[in-house]
């Protein structure tokens, strides 16, 4: 049975089945559209979203200006691992990104496994992106028109729950709160966030008709919000050093390193969505060569972006004042007396969060599309709209999913296991290429450079350990009262040295290794309250694998 969980599909067969049109019936090719600018402008369009309009506020509050400092490390990171990315891309240029990539390398269950992770990075992602895209929303009907909604109508259950909880345990009134407030059905509360739940409609809507009309709306949007974030840094730097406030930058790490890691999951939420790229590879023009270009070039302008933003919100208003600020791009000119402007970032948050929102409804059909290709899914999420040439069961149930949870829950929780399942398929796909033949290098056509890690890794691994010797030590002394926060810490140090070992024994590649280890270690930072859940998750996906996918398996069947 070990042998037939670990069932691999060779390259070829899997570009021979893509060449065939997906074969058993699928409903044959998809539009080829997409060009280098569309991919890196479809890049830009989810990383820049709703990490840089609202959770970027938090993280500059726990590390002060030094927060640069994560989102620079979060690049390296998202940089080798787009780097594997694009090996992949490279050789395998069909749609299902670290799915089908995991299937060629580690073999069915761990393709299957990191499918399921997926759904966390990609569904799981756009219900918070939906959350802080109706919280924009409402700002602009109020600021603009003078509208308010209902507060039992622009509000997740689940968040008016815990409002509720909260100010009871701090003795605080409840009397206006909105679980007191709003409308009851049979005792129970009414409280859904209709404006969220009503973009994920038309967002559903319009990757349902087509990847060119995608593309564009997409492409526009990219271009709005590079536009404003340019006039922002204007503003902003004419600003700090026209009024003197430069002082906001020292100290520059106020709370030291320990400050900038706190802000790990919200920095690292913020640039999940370049791998959505990969997803697209049958309707790109000439895969190979330009879905690596598009990766690479839609990281480093986004965190060229990042850096600058928050360099300019730090200086103008000083980092102690965004506790509990989810618009801080807002806040930062509301501030400084500049309120048209401030409602005016909003304006263009909304357009950010809907690009973001899209890209990621875009991705996720297409890798329930390669799932039911090979079996592992009913073959309704493979099929091609005859009229549209979009998976449109997928994309329709790629909505449902958004949408329904987006009525009521909470983003907290949202966040940090979009972070961990993200992170999880970025190990899966660094650890992949270490697997895969060298190939000589060939012309217009991506190959990652080989540099051996013989003596690098186990060098760097040991810089880290003496670095980290007192949280070692101290976890190590106290592992039976530690908590699970200090038992993640240990396991990754475990971890580190036997992949320092394998490295030494095998020569491994250093950039997929640097990859995997840095991933690893932003996995242990994310609280361990959500590890729970994600293994909840994960159990899951394998008994729904056990129960269908394993028996109805192509491999199986062969």
């Amino acid at each position: 049975m070990a042998n037939s969980l670990f069932r691999k599909k060779s390259i070829d067969r899997i570009i021979r089945e893509h060449e065939e049109g997906g074969s058993d019936g699928h409903g044959g090719q998809m539009h080829k559209v997409l060009s280098v600018r569309d991919l890196t402008f479809m890049g830009v369009a989810a990383v820049i979203g709703a990490g840089i309009f609202s959770t970027i506020g938090s993280a500059a509050y726990d590390g002060g200006p030094g927060v640069i400092f994560l989102f620079i490390i979060t690049a390296i990171t998202c940089g080798f691992t787009a780097l594997c990315y694009a090996e992949f891309a490279s050789r395998v240029p069909v749609s299902g990104s670290a799915y089908t990539y995991s299937y060629v390398t580690f073999g069915e269950v761990i393709a299957w496994i990191l499918g399921w992770a997926l759904i966390l990075e990609y569904s799981i992602g756009n219900i918070v992106v939906a959350i802080s895209w109706s919280s924009y929303f409402n700002n602009i009907l109020h600021n603009v028109f003078g509208v308010d909604l209902p507060p039992y109508l622009a509000t997740g259950y689940e968040t008016a729950k815990h409002a509720w909880h909260d100010a009871i345990a701090n003795n605080q009134p409840t009397a206006g709160l909105v679980y007191e407030t709003a409308p009851k059905i049979m005792g129970i509360p009414f409280i859904i966030n209709l404006p969220a739940f009503i973009i994920v409609v038309l967002i559903t809507m319009l990757a349902y008709i087509g990847i060119k009309e995608s593309k564009s709306t997409a492409n526009f949007m990219v271009g709005l919000k590079i536009a404003v974030l340019i006039f922002i840094a204007i503003i902003g730097f004419w600003f700090i050093f026209s009024e003197g406030t430069t002082d906001n930058w020292t100290p520059f790490l106020p709370n030291g390193m320990s400050g900038v890691l706190k802000g790990v999951s919200a920095v690292f939420f913020a640039y999940i969505g370049f791998d959505a790229i990969s997803t697209t590879a049958e309707e790109c023009a000439d895969p190979q060569r330009d879905m690596p270009r598009g990766m690479i070039y839609s990281l480093v302008l986004c965190t060229i972006i990042y850096v600058v933003t928050t360099l300019v919100i730090t200086g103008m208003v000083n980092y102690k004042e965004f506790s509990g600020v989810t618009d801080p791009l807002a806040f930062v000119f509301d501030k400084i007396n500049m309120s048209k402007v401030g409602t005016f970032i909003s304006i263009s948050a909304v357009v950010a969060a809907t690009s973001v929102m899209l890209v990621f409804q875009i991705g996720q059909p297409r890798i329930w599309m390669s799932m039911s290709r090979d079996g592992l899914l009913p073959k309704s999420f493979g099929k091609i709209h005859p009229k549209y040439q979009t998976p449109w069961f997928a994309t329709l149930m790629t909505g449902l999913l958004v949408g329904i949870p987006v009525l009521f829950v909470d983003d907290k929780l949202m966040t940090d296991l979009t972070s961990i399942g993200t992170l999880f398929a970025f190990v899966l796909v660094c650890g992949g290429v270490l697997i895969l033949p060298r190939m000589e290098k060939k012309s217009g056509k991506f190959t990652l450079p080989y540099i051996n890690g013989k003596f690098i890794i186990p060098v760097l691994v040991a810089g880290f350990l003496l670095l980290s010797g007192d949280r070692v030590s101290s976890a190590i002394a106290n592992i039976s009262t530690e908590g699970y926060q200090e038992i993640l810490f240990l396991l990754f140090v475990i971890g580190s040295i036997l992949i320092a070992i394998f490295s030494f024994l095998r020569n491994y590649s250093l950039i997929p290794v640097l990859g995997m280890l840095c991933c690893l270690y932003l996995m242990i930072e994310i609280p361990a309250k959500s590890w729970i859940v994600f293994f909840v998750w994960m159990g899951l996906g394998l008994a729904f694998y056990f129960l269908y996918g394993y028996r109805k398996s192509k491999l199986a069947r062969k």
